[in-house]
């Protein structure tokens, strides 16, 4: 039985190793279509990277969000890892929505979820306008 699993261990040691160095891609989106001061949930996944080596945090403003959820770590064919964060919020007008991501001992990356302000008439003064979330993907370089 033990020889087995060393044998499990080295194949998984050794296909790790083989696999080539891949960057986070990177998706910051609503569960719902954003409206101000309606309770929502902030997702930040992120995929195709290896190694496993990485750090993800959501920010409203430049304070992480308590209370974030993290997915187990997966990975696809070829190991390429695949993770999400979440957490439930409820966007205010005027604050900014952040996935930050750092891979490996890259400096971090931060990717924004927020207003379309392309979209808000200049004449509204409603706070509970509804706005668009910039639905990004973005490759880390």
């Amino acid at each position: 039985m033990w020889f087995k699993l060393a044998v499990v261990a080295l194949v998984f040691l050794s296909a790790s190793c083989s696999a080539k160095q891949s960057d986070p891609k990177v998706q910051v989106y609503s569960r719902n279509p954003g409206e101000y001061g309606k309770p929502n949930v902030l997702i930040c996944y992120v995929s195709g990277f290896h190694p496993p080596d990485i750090t993800i945090r959501l920010l409203k403003g430049k304070e992480e969000i308590p209370n974030s959820v993290q997915t187990d770590l997966a990975f696809e064919q070829g190991w390429q890892f695949h993770l999400t964060k979440y957490v439930d919020f409820t966007p205010q007008l005027g604050e900014t929505y952040t996935c930050e991501v750092s891979h490996m001992k890259n400096p971090a990356k931060s990717f924004t979820w927020g207003e379309n302000k392309s979209e808000i008439p200049e004449n509204s003064s409603s706070s509970s306008l509804p706005f668009y979330p910039k639905l990004k993907l973005k490759h880390l370089l």
